[in-house]
């Protein structure tokens, strides 16, 4: 049968088959800081407003030179394209599921919550930081944990000087909060 005739799926390049969105935790929201929220919806619009055509024009050119079973520029073209199409359709869904909570509004507290940067030690007195952060924009190699991560869970609602268990696959851990900080306010 002619690959005209067969029926392209947008899951055609998935290797791993993972949903389109990855799941939160039953009953939760999509929360993310407005810096993330900015950052992913100027994503979005660089791929409508720039990539996205530029890879449409150069697979029209592509189509129209003919023979497109072995046209290189066609068949990459349209296999960006499905790319670029479906990272727009994730962004679009994280965008409409997110909840922007500003950090900033805590400024000034100890007690942890979304968007804290925590300075914690465990037992063996080594010190780390992170900051909370939404699904969408942590970032680990930042020192940025995901709010849903198991150190954030363990962390969030302490204060500083509170010691907190958190159960790792070495077994529980027991960690001190050293510092507890948020970002200023906009003036």
């Amino acid at each position: 049968m002619s690959k005209a005739f067969t029926r392209e799926t947008d899951n055609e390049d998935d290797e791993d088959g993972a949903p389109s969105v990855p799941s939160l935790p039953a009953g939760t929201r999509n929360y993310i800081t407005p810096q993330g929220y900015q950052r992913l919806r100027a994503e979005l619009m660089q791929l409508i407003d720039q990539e996205r055509p530029k890879v449409v024009d150069v697979v029209s050119w592509a189509a129209s030179n003919g023979d497109r079973s072995e046209n290189g520029d066609y068949i990459y073209g349209k296999r960006r394209l499905r790319e670029i199409d479906r990272r727009i359709r994730f962004l679009t869904q994280r965008l409409e599921l997110a909840e922007v909570a500003d950090p900033s509004l805590h400024h000034g507290h100890d007690q942890i919550f979304f968007g804290a940067t925590v300075t914690y030690a465990n037992a063996r007195g080594e010190e780390r930081t992170i900051t909370i952060k939404g699904i969408d924009e942590s970032d680990s190699l930042a020192g940025e944990v995901s709010w849903i991560a198991p150190i954030a869970r363990a962390l969030l609602k302490a204060r500083a000087g509170d010691e907190v268990k958190l159960a790792t696959p070495a077994g529980t851990e027991t960690i001190e909060v050293l510092q507890v900080s948020y970002p200023a306010p906009p003036r």
